[in-house]
Order: C-alpha cells, then structure tokens, then sequence
C-alpha cells in the first residue's frame, strides 16, 4: 500500500487529519494537488458565514462514504489553513480519494 502523504497523519485512536490549504469560490470541489506540506482543496462555496467549512465537511464525508460528524474541523475555521479530523475513515479509501486529483 502506498504511503500516506506529509499532510496526512494517522492519531493513536485511529482516525486521521488532513492539514488542508482551501480555495473557497471555485467553480467546483475538488482536489489541487499539495501547496507545501498540506492538501490543496478547492471549494464550491464562498467563505461566508461558514459555508466553506460546511462544503469542506460534506466533501470528505461524501466521497468517504461517512457521516458528517465522523468529519471535524480542529482548526482554521476563518482561515485557509485548516487541520480536518476524520473518523472511521479507510486509509485505503483516503488514498483513493487523494488518488483522483
């Protein structure tokens, strides 16, 4: 199996985070690749009134299959760094997922 990017770790009691750089107001969700050591994440919403960080949630939890409240934001909630909790989550999946940018 493939290795876990940098900005991928795995926590003790098994969930992941994902530090995350955001791109919120493109035209659609998806992965872009690394932007230094985090995930670049382009996102389909404004960065208004917590409508990015709500579109962020839904994508994790969607493409893993998950329910929202498996998928935390930790941190950066007004900001483009973020740190993303995901419980539950497949590593198997996630590589996957990370896979399709």
């Amino acid at each position: 199996m493939a290795d876990l990017p940098v900005a991928v770790r795995r926590q003790p009691d098994g969930a992941f985070t994902l530090s995350l750089h955001v791109q919120p107001g493109a035209k659609r969700t998806a992965f872009a690749g690394l932007h230094g050591e985090a995930l670049k994440v382009r996102l389909a919403a404004p960065p208004v009134e917590g409508k990015a960080n709500a579109c962020l949630q839904t994508f994790f939890a969607e493409a893993l299959g998950l329910p929202k409240r498996a998928v935390t934001l930790l941190s950066g909630e007004t900001s483009r760094q973020k740190v993303l909790r995901i419980e539950g989550a497949d590593e198997s999946a996630l590589l996957r997922l990370l896979s399709e940018n």
